[in-house]
């Protein structure tokens, strides 16, 4: 095609955001996580591998170690590794100091501040930290500290040039697991060295349905002259199949997979913790980027986990999204960055922080924030946030992954809010262990007992009945399972009948059937309407 045909974006073309050559979840955003994850886990995982590199690529066979610490690369790009740590250490030298300065900030608070005041203590305070920290105490006289987190994203700890694209035409679901194998550049990948804010991005994945000229966006992304040959295959002079609106009187829900759910009536559109697959003619049928609407008017976050923040969905997506709804915090712990914050940095424009039992008004309806509990291992986190939507007057609760440990706190819910039509909750109810995504940012190892004790786990067949039972839905669907196969690389998840997660979904589906209520686990496509 020429320089002045207008065409479109294919379809299968995937972005993967990389940080540093690594790919991009939320902690990788956020100066200090992503200083404590440059530390505690890639240098940790390219030495290791350095080090023994058969061990990984056996570990990457055996399907019991899913998910694990190993990186999914031959033996044969051993070199290229360890050219990827010269240059972490060379390139990302300011993180690695901060997450040093981190270490020593928790030791020096364990041994000097013992219960007297704090003012002589900032002196100690690391130099890289200087001006970026409160100290304090909490009401049971232990130390701690908070960051100002939006100084950081000012400061040199937040450098956009570590940002990247790594665009490619994909041909099925398979990819290496995220949080283990940094991407190396291959033949067919385009690296675009593109910061995640920049607008040309938004023009990129505009043209999925509207057409431009090639060269604009050849010119506009600075496409190397040799890759040109590459990227001009990404476009295509056919036009997509055109969405029809939605416009009906009642509410439309799809599931897109996980906890991805496009909820519309003819006045509004709402999208939930998009994970979007592209087509795949011999995958499971799916819902792609192409059956979403035009315009999504409230794009809904119910927590900071790389399942359902994940970026590369949402740079996609950015342009089409009008308003951006995601849990009120900032209160500047390490543990759980702001996503306002983190938001903002990614180009987003228009950002609403809800907290529990706050409400956003939309048209036919709204969105109330209510507590979720439980998942994320017992720390206090606060960017997590249920949503009861009503709609035309249809009320659907998101629960996400939400555990009912303390019952009571439902009863109180229900009597704000009563009943509702439709619940949606989680139940991987296993969960992955507190290190398995927190590890690096804990100042000292943690017992392994305790560790497992500490789980990222959802709702169980005993919880999840609490929940149905306060709530009393007509329809109970299990969702956020991490099932269908575009899934695997973000959250190395592989169930079979026998696995907990299944065997205690089952036990509720048949329990809520027994009362009548119409009950499924949802996966790969799903289509509701309510009158």
């Amino acid at each position: 095609m020429s320089d002045r045909d207008l065409v479109y974006l294919k379809p299968n073309i995937v972005p993967e955001p990389l940080f540093a050559g690594w790919y991009a979840w939320p902690h990788l955003i956020s100066p200090a996580t992503s200083a404590m994850n440059v530390v505690g886990r890639h240098l940790k995982i390219m030495n290791s591998f350095i080090q023994s590199p058969k061990v990984h690529v056996a570990a990457v066979k055996d399907p019991r170690m899913l998910g694990g610490p190993f990186m999914d690369h031959p033996e044969s790009q051993v070199e290229e590794i360890k050219r990827l740590k010269e240059e972490t250490l060379r390139n990302q030298r300011q993180l690695i100091i901060f997450a040093e300065a981190v270490r020593d900030l928790y030791a020096m608070l364990k041994t000097e501040a013992v219960g007297y005041g704090l003012d002589s203590l900032y002196e100690k305070v690391p130099e890289p930290l200087k001006g970026y920290v409160e100290l304090y105490y909490d009401v049971l006289n232990r130390p701690a500290f908070r960051f100002y987190e939006a100084l950081l994203y000012e400061s040199p700890y937040y450098d956009r040039s570590s940002q990247s694209l790594a665009c490619y035409a994909i041909d099925g679901d398979h990819r290496p697991f995220v949080l283990s194998t940094p991407r190396l550049s291959k033949q067919n990948v385009v690296d675009l060295r593109i910061a995640f804010d920049a607008k040309a991005i938004d023009e990129l994945f505009r043209m999925r349905q509207q057409p431009a000229p090639y060269a604009e966006m050849r010119d506009a992304l600075e496409i190397r002259a040799d890759q040109d040959e590459l990227f001009n295959t990404f476009f295509t002079p056919q036009a997509p199949k055109p969405q029809a609106p939605f416009d009906e009187a009642g509410v439309r829900i799809r599931y897109f997979g996980h906890a991805c759910l496009l909820i519309q009536s003819r006045q509004v559109a709402i999208l939930s913790d998009p994970v979007l697959s592209y087509h795949n003619e011999d995958g499971i049928p799916r819902y792609t980027y192409e059956d979403l609407p035009e315009v999504i008017d409230y794009l809904v976050i119910t927590h900071n986990h790389q399942d359902h923040i994940m970026l590369e969905s949402l740079l996609q997506i950015r342009h089409k999204v009008k308003t951006l709804i995601v849990p009120r915090n900032g209160a500047g712990e390490l543990h759980d960055p702001n996503l306002k914050l983190m938001f903002r940095a990614l180009g987003f424009a228009n950002i609403i922080e809800l907290d529990e039992f706050e409400t956003v008004e939309l048209p036919g309806g709204r969105i109330t924030g209510l507590p979720f509990s439980g998942e994320h291992a017992d720390l206090g986190v606060r960017a997590k946030l249920c949503h009861l939507i009503h709609l035309n007057n249809t009320a659907i609760l998101l629960v996400a992954d939400s555990s009912s440990a303390e019952p009571k706190l439902y009863d109180h819910i229900h009597q704000m809010v009563g009943d509702v039509e439709v619940l949606f909750l989680g139940m991987e109810c296993d969960g992955a262990p507190l290190t398995w995504l927190y590890g690096p940012l804990l100042p000292e190892p943690i017992a392994r007992d305790k560790d497992r004790s500490r789980r990222l786990a959802g709702s169980n067949f005993l919880r999840a009945t609490q929940l149905v039972d306060r709530f009393h839905p007509k329809e109970v669907y299990v969702y956020a399972m991490g099932q269908e196969p575009w899934l695997t690389y973000v959250m190395a998840l592989k169930y079979n009948e026998q696995s907990n997660p299944i065997v205690e979904s089952n036990r509720l589906i048949s329990a809520c059937r027994e009362k009548g209520i119409i009950a499924e686990r949802l996966f790969g496509t799903k289509e509701l309407r309510y009158a």
